[in-house]
C-alpha cells in the first residue's frame, strides 16, 4: 500500500502522552492532547461496549484507573462515559470522540482488544467510525482473526499485527499449541497480510520480525520503549518506537 510513510515518522506515544503524578492518565483526551501538542503520534486501545460501541480503554474491567468494577462488554457506552477516572476528570471516549478530538493532526494507531474469540463486532465498528475520518490512521491487534476481519470489511484501512513470544493474559492459554505458535512467529502472515508489524522490545532481536521488515519489506514497530537501553536497540532493530515513560 503506497502513501504509508506515517506509520514510521514519528515516535508513537503509548496510550497518549500521559503522566499520572501530573493527573494526565493513559487513553484520556488530556493524554491524547498531550502527545499531538508535542509532536508525536498516538497510540490507544480499543474495547467494545455492550451496545456494540468501540470505546478508549485498555482494560476489558473497572476497577484500576476508574472508580466501580464491571467489564466493559456488560456496560452501555452511556453508561461507561459516566464513570469517573480516580485522578482525572477525564471521561472514557469513544472511538468517534477520539476521531474528533485528533482530526487529523497526528497519527493514530488504535490497537483492538480481543480474546481470541469469533466475534468480529469491534471490528466492524471501527471499521464503519473510521470510514467517515480522513486523518492518518491504523488498526492494529495481537488477534490475527482482527486482521482477516479488517481485510474484508476495510480492505484500504492500514492494518498491522502485533506480537510478542509468550502473552500473559489468560485467553492465550486457551490456545492451542499450533495457535500460539502461528502468533509467536507471524507464520499467518501471509494470511492475515498485514501492512505493518508490531512486537515486543523485550523480544528484539527476533527471526520472525525481522525476517518481515527485511525480505517482506514490511515497517517494524516495537513496544513499549521505557529505557534508554531499550532506545539503542529499538533504533538498531526497528523502524520505530511505541514509548512511554520519558520523551525521545
Amino acid at each position: 500500500m503506497a502513501g504509508l510513510d506515517w506509520l514510521t515518522a514519528r515516535p508513537i506515544a503509548h496510550r497518549g502522552l500521559h503522566d499520572a503524578a501530573a493527573g494526565i492518565i493513559e487513553n484520556t483526551a488530556s493524554a491524547i492532547e498531550a502527545a499531538i501538542a508535542a509532536g508525536y503520534g498516538v497510540e490507544a486501545d480499543l474495547q467494545l461496549s455492550v451496545d456494540g460501541e468501540a470505546m478508549v480503554h485498555h482494560d476489558d474491567a473497572l476497577g484500576r484507573l476508574t472508580e466501580g468494577r464491571g467489564a466493559l462488554a456488560s456496560m452501555s457506552a452511556a453508561d461507561l462515559q459516566l464513570v469517573p477516572h480516580k485522578l482525572t476528570r477525564d471521561r472514557m471516549l469513544t472511538l468517534g470522540e477520539l476521531c474528533d478530538l485528533t482530526a487529523g493532526r497526528a497519527p493514530l494507531f488504535l490497537e483492538l482488544k480481543g480474546y481470541f474469540t469469533a466475534d468480529t463486532r469491534l471490528v466492524e465498528r471501527t471499521a464503519t467510525v473510521l470510514a467517515r475520518y480522513a486523518g492518518p490512521v491504523a488498526a492494529m491487534s495481537f488477534d490475527p482473526e482482527h486482521l482477516v476481519a479488517l481485510h474484508a470489511v476495510a480492505p484500504g484501512l492500514p492494518r498491522g499485527i502485533l506480537a510478542v513470544s509468550s502473552f500473559t493474559h489468560p485467553a492465550w492459554r486457551k490456545l492451542t499449541p499450533a495457535q500460539r505458535r502461528s502468533m509467536a512467529y507471524l507464520l499467518h502472515i501471509f494470511r492475515t497480510k498485514p501492512h505493518f508489524v508490531g512486537f515486543s522490545i523485550a523480544d528484539l532481536p527476533s527471526p520472525a520480525p525481522l525476517l518481515a521488515r527485511w525480505i517482506l519489506g514490511l515497517p517494524l514497530l516495537t513496544w513499549t520503549v521505557r529505557t534508554d537501553e531499550e532506545r539503542r536497540r529499538a533504533a538498531r532493530w526497528a523502524d520505530q518506537i511505541v514509548f512511554e515513560g520519558f520523551r525521545p
